[in-house]
């Protein structure tokens, strides 16, 4: 099944954003079931679109986790660095792992 979670809408227009307050910030994502995420994407508005013609508030360093809640166990899916000089709609690959790999399919 290849499936999206969208934290956000696409709605690139000044001003029709999700702020963080500051230069950090955080987000957690509760789904009801397990999921094996592969990929995460993130989308900025472009210099142009920019009424001051910056984008000082573009996402630099994301680092993305995922929780076993069972175990409250954190593990780091991947760290990547937003690239305000490429495409403004960037998708970075997560590092596919498990814990419990008997469970995943196809496993042995």
């Amino acid at each position: 099944c290849h499936c999206s979670f969208v934290l956000l809408q696409p709605n690139v227009y000044p001003g029709n954003c999700w702020a963080f307050k500051g230069h950090q910030g955080q987000v957690v994502i509760r789904l009801p079931a397990r999921v094996y995420l592969t990929a995460i994407t993130v989308q900025h508005i472009t210099k142009d679109a920019s009424p001051s013609g910056t984008i000082n508030s573009a996402p630099k360093d994301i680092a993305v986790f995922g929780v076993d809640a069972d175990r409250e166990e954190e593990t780091l899916l991947g760290m990547f660095s937003y690239n305000v000089e490429k495409d403004p709609m960037q998708t970075f690959t997560l590092k596919v792992c498990s814990t419990h790999e008997d469970q995943m399919p196809g496993s042995k």
